[in-house]
């Protein structure tokens, strides 16, 4: 049953992204793919049809973590249209995140057999590690495929070493990423907007919360949360007052003036975006085979 749900949530979750799509393209809501040389335009806000899908399926499983999963894809929609300032986000973030605190979960996070209770402290705890989880997805984008493709590695091996309800809605989020991932491929037939990676994101941080997973959740994040660090340290997030990363006539990418994690691929190996886009899918699949086989420790 759990299997067939995740298939199904692939099924309708293409489907959907179809018909949003489409729709979005009619309503002139578009963007440019700014990592191709004709810059073409293409819709934008198709994570809605990953917001559909989850919210639609996960109602099956009862989570109260639901709505604030669905709450996550509001500020997603309001940051898609209004441009939220990053600051502005993450306080609209934690606001949404408030019903993370009363989940009937333990208080205590596992570091590796070793139980760290945290009492009154955790719930405080939970609003910003799925504030954090849904923030850093949001931050590591801008690429077809990248931000989607790493959130659907990230919630297949969660779904792997979780049980019960976080398990169903990994699974759900599985399939939706996947059967939204076919037209977010390169090249790009839809962005999923910000409302698609911040509901992403908070959806891997609450089944990091559900399934008493947050370490392991957090090793998952690595990638994300390198990206964020080197560009706090460094441009403190403008940045595109300081540039974008260039496409070449060949179609391999030049770094961006500002340090980045993806930049400092780019300066390292001479990539493409579907070869970086792989490189980090790469990356992420080993931080999970990581997290299982820790996971698989007495």
């Amino acid at each position: 049953m759990i299997v067939m749900t995740s298939l199904i949530a692939l099924i309708l979750s293409l489907a959907l992204t179809a018909y949003i799509k489409d729709a979005m393209k009619r309503a002139g809501i578009v963007g440019r793919d700014i990592h191709k040389p004709e810059k073409p335009k293409v819709p934008e806000m198709g994570g809605l049809a990953i917001v559909l899908t989850v919210g639609i399926l996960g109602a099956l499983v009862g989570s109260d973590a639901l709505v604030v999963f669905l709450l996550f894809g509001l500020v997603g929609v309001i940051d898609d249209i209004t441009n939220l300032r990053q600051s502005h986000k993450v306080a609209l973030s934690l606001l949404v995140s408030v019903p993370v605190a009363f989940l009937n979960v333990g208080r205590s996070v596992d570091f590796f057999g070793y139980s760290l209770n945290l009492g009154l402290l955790y719930p405080i705890f939970a609003m910003f590690f799925v504030t954090g989880s849904a923030n850093l997805v949001n931050m590591l984008a801008g690429f077809n495929g990248l931000e989607v493709g790493t959130s659907a590695i990230i919630l297949g091996f969660l779904a792997l070493i979780t049980e019960g309800t976080a398990r169903e809605l990994a699974l759900i989020g599985l399939g939706a990423s996947l059967g939204f991932l076919w037209w977010n491929r390169y090249p790009a037939r839809v962005f999923p907007g910000d409302t698609g990676t911040l509901s992403l994101g908070a959806l891997i941080g609450l089944v990091g919360i559900l399934g008493k997973v947050e370490v392991y959740t957090a090793i998952l994040l690595i990638p994300h949360f390198l990206d964020f660090t080197i560009k706090a340290l460094s441009v403190r997030f403008g940045v595109r007052k300081h540039g974008r990363t260039e496409v070449l006539p060949d179609g391999t990418l030049k770094a961006p003036p500002y340090p980045s994690f993806l930049g400092k691929i780019m300066k390292m190996v001479r990539v493409t975006e579907p070869k970086l886009v792989a490189i980090v899918w790469g990356i992420e699949f080993i931080l999970g085979l990581l997290v299982w086989a820790l996971s698989q420790l007495p």
